[in-house]
Parts: C-alpha cells; sequence; structure tokens
C-alpha cells in the first residue's frame, strides 16, 4: 500500500499532468479468491477497452537493494520492454520468476484485469541482493514466506531496509508516467492467451 501511494503522491506533483488519466486503486480479498479486483473489473469505471495497462504491487522488498527486477509470468505484454528499458537505467536487468509452474501471474490481482484484456503486469524486486552472497535473496524470501506471511508476526519491523523497495516504486512511477504519455497503448506479445479479449475490448 506505501509503494501506491507513493507513486500516486508523485503523480499528484507533477506540473504537467500526463495525457492518460491515472487510477489508484486499492482491492481487497486477494486471498480469497481476487475478489476485490474481480469486482471492480466485472463493474469497471472505465471501459476495458480505454484502460492502457494495470502495474500491480505485491510482496515488497524489505532487504536492501537487488540488481535485477522480476517480472511474473514474464513473456506477455509490451510493458515489459518498456519496464526493462527502465531498469536498466537504474542498472538493473529484468528475470522471470524462479518457479514459474507455480503459477504466480494467475494468483494475484492483475490477472482480474488480464482476463478483460488489459494489458497487466507485476513485478518486484529480485533475488540478487547487491552486496548479498548467491542464493541470500532467495532465502530471504522463503524464510518470510514460511515464518511471517499471513502470520500475527507480518509487522514493521525496525530491521527493514526500504531502499529496494523505494527503488521498485520509481520504476512503476516510470513505467506508469510513460505509458500515460504514450501515443500507443501497450500490446499483449501477439499470440497471447489474452490477446483475443483485448482485441474484442477495443472494437466494442
Amino acid at each position: 500500500m506505501a509503494q501506491a501511494l507513493s507513486v500516486a503522491e508523485a503523480f499528484s506533483t507533477l506540473s504537467t499532468p500526463p495525457r492518460r488519466s491515472i487510477m489508484v486503486l486499492f482491492v481487497a480479498a486477494e486471498e480469497q479468491g481476487l475478489l476485490g479486483s474481480k469486482y471492480y473489473t466485472e463493474h469497471p469505471t472505465i471501459h476495458p477497452g480505454k484502460i492502457a495497462a494495470d502495474i500491480n504491487f505485491e510482496l515488497g522488498n524489505v532487504w536492501g537493494r537487488t540488481a535485477d527486477v522480476t517480472i511474473f509470468g514474464k513473456g506477455k505484454s509490451t510493458l515489459e520492454d518498456v519496464l526493462a528499458e527502465l531498469a536498466a537505467g537504474q542498472g538493473r536487468y529484468v528475470t522471470s520468476e524462479s518457479t514459474p509452474r507455480s503459477g504466480w501471474y494467475y494468483r494475484s490481482d492483475q490477472f482480474s484485469f488480464a482476463s478483460i484484456g488489459v494489458p497487466a503486469i507485476w513485478f518486484k524486486s529480485g533475488t540478487d541482493f547487491i552486496g548479498r552472497p548467491e542464493g541470500w535473496g532467495e532465502q530471504q524470501y522463503a524464510d518470510w514466506i514460511e515464518n511471517n506471511y499471513h502470520r500475527p508476526a507480518d509487522e514493521v519491523e525496525d530491521s527493514w531496509i526500504l531502499d529496494g523497495l523505494a527503488e521498485d516504486a520509481h520504476l512503476a512511477f516510470g513505467l506508469a508516467l510513460t505509458v500515460a504519455n504514450a501515443d500507443e497503448m501497450p500490446t499483449w506479445y501477439p499470440g497471447d492467451e489474452f490477446e483475443d479479449e483485448r482485441l474484442a475490448a477495443l472494437a466494442d
């Protein structure tokens, strides 16, 4: 939530508004079946064919800066091309999640938007933590999922290092601003499973 709020605040301070509107949604009940995002996409306030993109935040990084950016479901839309260019400007590279068979892309809120054809992306800091040994990042995430995720221990801690979280927020702002000012909207890569829904929405 803090990341999304910071991006929203950054847009509110621009002297020149972006060409496209920006909507920041805080949807609930993801773990109960993406209920919040599903409800919105079933009752959208903006026609799906006019929604340029969806950028999702989840599982923020609280352990420091990373050299990589993980894209879940990598290989789906031109949003990834823009993200890769912006990440390179931060001195970072993009990767796919380490366990694609887990189907993470279909288990978070961007899936609801993808299902109505909207090019949607979920990314976060990767696991190549700067100044840490190989495998350290994977172990941090694994330990957190095992011991903190959806448990009473899932609380803010003084030990958190938020540099990576902030860097990801800058990346999301840049991605959203680029999409908002571009002449053309992002597209699914040819043959993607959601391409037909997008073409139908654009034609409607």
